[in-house]
């Protein structure tokens, strides 16, 4: 009998500690906002921090160094353009040959197209540019070409098993907006922002479905192909992030985005940001940040001269072609940040 006691006295003290270390856990995690709001806030915080609403202004290099040539070689380079949200002036071209103007047949991205020769080995072409940007919405366009924004290409096809995806995706949605909002979302919530194994950022549609992970051309290359499944144009654009929290300073890499097109109006859309910074998945279905360059529009660009791979897959770094051999030369890329009178 009083060993039922003793038992039963230490269950209760034990449930009384256990109990009390719970309340201790809960106010601690009040007081100092370490619980649940912490790490929300600190979401927040960087999310916030990575965009910029408005305009921005900066001063943008774009630097490639010509490998050792043994022969004659191409080279073909984007070159920014001003639009209804960018305000581009390119201020300075330097190398060691001059650049021809060229552009795509179906999109009009402006490139030049430089014909080396083995003196130029290990020259530098570089593009200065100053860039008012401003940030981007939903924006009314007639747009008298819709179907080019719903054929297949190379790497995103027609493909039946994106038509049954998408359609199970949109079920109950009524209206493109809609429909495109639940695509979005399952793009977000399928895939994983991850760049190991081979195979990403080649914006491959398929190869996208089958891993649900990749790069922004993989995200994004997925998107359209489920839009243009069912009906809904989308496009793909391609440029670079400019660092939010700095004033100057290098650029790590590209960055790409899409758009898609309901009710008589282009809708951009951000699906891997939205990934990293899901604070901001709400804002980056119907915006881009002002604090970014767009280099070209559209995939598969056909342009002549010809790569000998064919139209070029999506441009933003520079095409090299050497022997008949094509490879994509990684460009320096860097800003500085400027003043302008005329700034919003």
């Amino acid at each position: 009998m009083g060993e039922n006691r003793d038992a039963g006295g230490v269950k209760i003290r034990l449930l009384l500690i256990a109990l009390l270390l719970t309340v201790l856990s809960c106010s601690r995690a009040s007081a100092d906002g370490d619980g649940i709001t912490g790490p929300v806030a600190t979401l927040e915080t960087g999310a916030r921090a990575s965009i910029l609403t408005g305009s921005d202004s900066f001063e943008f290099v774009y630097r490639v160094r010509i490998p050792k040539l043994e022969d004659r070689a191409s080279l073909w380079l984007p070159v920014a353009e001003s639009d209804n949200f960018q305000e581009v002036t390119l201020t300075a071209v330097e190398g060691p040959v001059e650049g021809r103007e060229i552009r795509d047949r179906d999109f009009g991205n402006r490139i030049l197209y430089f014909a080396l020769g083995a003196e130029d080995s290990d020259r530098e072409i570089v593009l200065r540019y100053e860039v008012l940007r401003r940030e981007k919405s939903s924006y009314q366009a007639n747009e008298p070409e819709l179907m080019k924004y719903l054929r297949a290409e190379r790497l995103t096809p027609l493909h039946g098993g994106f038509k049954r995806i998408a359609e199970e995706a949109i079920a109950g949605k009524s209206g493109q907006w809609e429909q495109a909002f639940a695509l979005y979302n399952h793009v977000l919530g399928l895939f994983r922002y991850d760049k190991s194994g081979v195979g990403w950022g080649r914006g491959d549609a398929l190869y996208a479905c089958d891993v649900k992970t990749g790069n922004c051309t993989d995200f994004h290359s997925y998107f359209i192909g489920l839009s243009r499944s069912v009906g809904i144009p989308a496009r793909f654009a391609i440029g670079a992030t400019i660092p939010a929290g700095r004033a100057e300073g290098p650029i790590a890499g590209y960055h790409c985005w899409a758009e898609f097109y309901a009710d008589g109006k282009w809708v951009p859309v951000d699906i891997s940001e939205a990934w990293k910074f899901p604070a901001l998945s709400d804002y980056y279905f119907g915006n881009h940040p002002a604090n970014r360059i767009e280099f070209s529009l559209g995939r598969d660009l056909v342009v002549d001269p010809l790569p000998p791979n064919g139209p070029i897959n999506f441009l933003v770094y520079p095409i090299f072609e050497e022997h008949g051999n094509e490879r994509i030369l990684v460009p320096e890329l860097s800003f500085k940040r400027i003043k302008r009178d005329d700034e919003i």
